[in-house]
C-alpha cells in the first residue's frame, strides 16, 4: 500500500504518544522500538499499561487500590476492584473561561459554553434530579438532539451515580419504546422537535406517546427547539439558568458502575442493552483521545453524530482533555453539500470528524475543499462507521487536504471505543487503518481459530479489556452476553467483522461478518424493520438484507404477499413512510422487491445470511440447514 502521509519527526516527538512510551519505558525498564513493541507490553502487561495510562492520562481517582485485574477471563474479570472514581468529576476538572462546547443548529443559531457554566449548569441539573428522586442506579434517558443540554444531562446523571441513556429524536415510537421500555427510566428529557434538511420536526406527541406506554417515567423536562412544548411542560432551559451558582456534588462510585446503556441493532428482536462502566469509559477514551489522537486542550474537536451513537459518548469524553468541542444537529449537507466544511473553517476545528459515507458523498458531488475552503487549522480527520475504502483515502489526500493525518477507525457501541485507530507517531498507508488499540490484544483468525497474518478472517480480541460490556440489562447469568460474542471463539471476544493485517501492522476491515446491517456507516437491525413491514395485513413475511454497493452497504427488502395480494408501488410507499417515521429516516430500504418465498432454518428462523449470500453471488455452504432451501432461487439475479 502507498504511503499517502507521514508525522514529522518533531510533531511525532512532541506527541502524547511520544511522551507516555517514555513513561512506560521508565517504569518498566524496557526500551520499545517500535509501536509494536509498545503494543505488545500493553497487551501482555495490562495492569502496569492501565496503572501507567491513569498516571499519564491525568484520570482523578476517588480511592485507589494496588489491585488492577481479577480473573483474567472475559466474563469474569474484574478491574480496579477497591477503586472509586466519579466520571463527570473527570469531565468537569477544568473550572475557567475556556470554551467546552459550541453549539450549532441547522438554522444557524450559535451557543457556546465554557467549562465554567459547564460545571454550573450540571450542578443545577444534579440537584433538580435528586429533588426528583434520583438515585444512584437509576436510569434517566434522553431522547434528544446533539446539544449541550443533553451532554449536561448526562454528567448531572452521572455525578449522582445514575445511568444515562439516550437516542436521537429522528427515532420513531417504536424505536424509542424498544429501548426506554426495556430500561425503564425515572427520569426522562425530552425535546419538542428538530431541524433536519431544512424542515422541522415536531415530536412532542411521540414523546407524549412513550411515556404514556413506559410507566416508570415519572418526571418528563423538556428542551424546546421549535417553540411548540407540551401544556404544563417543564422546561429544562429555566432549570439550569435559574438557582445558585454551586460546584457538583460527585458520589464515589466503584470502577465498574454502570455508566451508559448502549443498544445493539436489535437484529434477531428487541435492541440488546449493552451496560458500559464508569472507570472502563472514562480510560478508554483517554487513552484513545490523548494517546492514539494526541487531543489536548488546545484542540477543537467536532465529530458529526446524534445522539443515538456511540459516537456521541466518545466525543462527550473528550471533555476530560479540556479542549473545546463542537456540537452540530442538523443535516450535514444543508444548506449546501460543503456545509460541514463551512463549519470546520468558521469555528477553526483542528480535529475533524465524520463518516466514511459523508466523505464519499461530498466526492460525489464534487466538493474540493482544498480549492475552496480554509482548512489550515484541521491536523487530523477521523473516518468511522463503516469502512472507508482506498478511493476514500485518496480523495482526502487529494481534494481536502495534503497534509492532514487521516485517522480511519473501527470499533462499535458493543466496547464504546475502538479496536483499531490512529497513531501520530505513524505513517498513513492507502486504504488502511493504522495500528490496534493499546491494551487491546486485537488478532485476526480464520474458522478454525488459527492467527492469520494478510488474510481476511474474523476480527477477535483474545484478553479482556476495561471498556468491555459489564454485561447486558437484566441478563443476571450474562446467557446473552456470552451468546453475542463468545459462542464462535469461546473465551474470544469475536466482533463480527471481516479483516486482514497489513505488513505494516495495519488492519483492513472489509466489512460486518454477521447479519446487521450498515448503510452509510449506521448500525441498522433487521428485526426493527420487521415489526414495521408485518403491520401490514397484506403482508405475509418479508426478509431484509444489506447489499454490498458502491462502496457501502444498501438495505435491500423482499416481501412475500399473502395470496391474491400484489405488491404495488402504492404499498412499496406506505412501507417506506412507515419505516421512515416508526423506527428512523436510516431504516429506509432503497429496494423493496416482492417474492414467493423465504428460506428459513429448521427452527423456523429467517435465513438472512443465506438470502444475502445468492444476491452477493457466494455459495451457501449449509443448505442442509434449511427447512426450504428451494426457496433460495427466489433471490438469484434478483438486483
Amino acid at each position: 500500500m502507498t504511503e499517502l502521509w507521514r508525522p514529522s519527526p518533531q510533531a511525532a516527538e512532541r506527541s502524547q504518544l511520544a511522551a507516555f512510551t517514555r513513561l512506560a519505558e521508565q517504569r518498566s525498564d524496557r526500551h520499545f522500538a517500535s509501536y509494536n513493541d509498545l503494543h505488545q507490553w500493553s497487551v501482555d502487561e495490562r495492569p502496569h499499561f492501565w496503572r501507567t495510562v491513569i498516571d499519564s492520562c491525568d484520570i482523578q481517582l476517588r480511592h485507589t487500590e494496588d489491585t488492577v485485574l481479577e480473573e483474567d477471563l472475559f466474563l469474569e474479570a474484574s478491574w480496579f476492584p477497591g477503586t472509586t472514581l466519579n466520571f463527570a468529576e473527570n469531565m468537569l476538572k477544568r473550572r475557567d473561561d475556556g470554551i467546552a462546547l459550541v453549539s450549532l443548529l441547522e438554522n444557524g443559531e450559535r451557543r457556546t459554553l465554557t467549562y465554567r457554566d459547564l460545571a454550573v449548569r450540571t450542578a443545577r441539573l444534579a440537584r433538580v434530579l435528586r429533588q426528583l428522586g434520583v438515585v444512584k442506579g437509576d436510569r434517566v434517558a434522553a431522547w434528544m438532539p446533539n446539544i449541550p443540554e443533553t451532554i449536561i444531562t448526562m454528567l448531572a446523571a452521572s455525578s449522582i451515580g445514575a445511568i444515562f441513556s439516550s437516542c436521537s429524536p429522528d427515532f420513531g415510537i417504536g424505536g424509542a419504546l424498544d429501548r426506554f421500555g426495556q430500561i425503564e427510566p425515572k427520569v426522562l428529557i425530552a425535546c419538542d422537535g428538530y431541524m433536519y434538511g431544512g424542515k422541522t420536526f415536531n415530536i412532542s406527541d411521540k414523546v407524549l406517546h412513550v411515556v404514556r406506554e413506559v410507566p416508570s417515567i415519572q418526571h418528563v423536562l423538556w428542551t424546546s427547539l421549535l417553540g411548540a412544548l407540551p401544556d404544563g411542560g417543564h422546561s429544562l432551559y429555566e432549570l439550569l439558568n435559574t438557582g445558585d451558582d454551586d460546584n457538583p456534588v460527585f458520589e464515589s462510585l466503584p470502577f465498574d458502575h454502570p455508566l451508559y446503556i448502549l443498544y445493539s441493532s436489535g437484529t434477531t428482536g428487541k435492541p440488546k442493552c449493552i451496560v458500559h462502566g464508569t472507570g472502563g469509559t472514562l480510560l478508554q477514551h483517554a487513552k484513545e483521545h490523548r494517546l492514539h489522537l494526541d487531543i489536548s486542550a488546545a484542540d477543537t474537536l467536532f465529530f458529526f453524530t446524534t445522539a443515538g451513537w456511540m459516537m456521541w459518548n466518545w466525543l462527550a469524553s473528550a471533555l476530560a482533555t479540556g479542549c473545546t468541542i463542537v456540537l452540530y444537529d442538523g443535516s450535514p449537507f444543508h444548506p449546501g453539500p460543503a456545509a460541514l466544511f463551512d463549519l470546520a473553517q468558521r469555528e477553526a476545528v483542528t480535529v475533524f470528524g465524520v463518516s466514511a459515507k459523508f466523505l464519499q458523498s461530498v466526492e460525489n458531488n464534487g466538493i474540493k475543499p482544498r480549492e475552496t475552503h480554509d482548512l489550515s487549522r484541521v491536523r487530523m480527520l477521523i473516518s468511522t462507521g463503516s469502512t472507508l475504502p482506498q478511493e476514500g483515502f485518496q480523495y482526502v489526500y487529494r481534494d481536502v487536504k495534503a497534509d492532514v493525518h487521516l485517522v480511519s477507525m473501527s470499533g462499535g457501541t458493543d466496547i464504546i471505543s475502538c479496536f483499531v485507530i490512529g497513531n501520530p507517531m505513524l505513517p498513513v498507508h492507502d486504504g488502511e487503518l493504522q495500528c490496534a488499540g493499546l491494551g487491546m490484544a486485537v488478532e485476526v483468525w480464520n474458522e478454525n481459530g488459527q492467527t492469520v497474518h494478510n488474510t481476511r478472517g474474523e476480527l477477535v480480541c483474545t484478553r479482556p479489556f476495561p471498556s468491555a460490556p459489564t454485561g447486558f440489562w437484566k441478563d443476571e447469568q450474562h446467557k446473552r452476553y456470552h451468546s453475542a460474542y463468545f459462542e464462535r471463539y469461546p473465551g474470544v471476544w469475536a466482533h463480527g467483522d471481516f479483516a486482514q493485517t497489513t505488513e505494516h501492522g495495519g488492519f483492513i476491515i472489509h466489512g460486518r461478518s454477521d447479519a446487521t446491517l450498515n448503510p452509510g456507516g449506521v448500525r441498522i437491525g433487521t428485526a426493527e424493520i420487521y415489526r414495521q413491514v408485518e403491520t401490514f395485513p397484506d403482508i405475509l413475511e418479508a426478509v431484509c438484507i444489506g447489499q454490498d454497493w458502491e462502496n457501502d452497504t444498501r438495505v435491500v427488502l423482499f416481501i412475500v404477499m399473502r395470496p391474491g395480494q400484489q405488491l404495488t408501488e402504492t404499498r412499496i410507499a406506505e412501507i417506506r413512510k412507515r419505516i421512515r417515521e416508526q423506527a428512523s429516516p436510516r431504516h429506509v430500504p432503497a429496494m423493496i422487491l416482492e417474492v414467493k418465498d423465504i428460506p428459513r432454518t429448521m427452527s423456523g428462523k429467517i435465513a438472512e445470511i443465506a438470502v444475502r449470500d445468492v444476491v452477493h453471488g457466494r455459495e451457501v455452504k449449509n443448505t442442509s440447514a434449511l427447512a426450504n432451501p428451494e426457496a433460495l432461487n427466489n433471490f438469484v439475479n434478483r438486483v
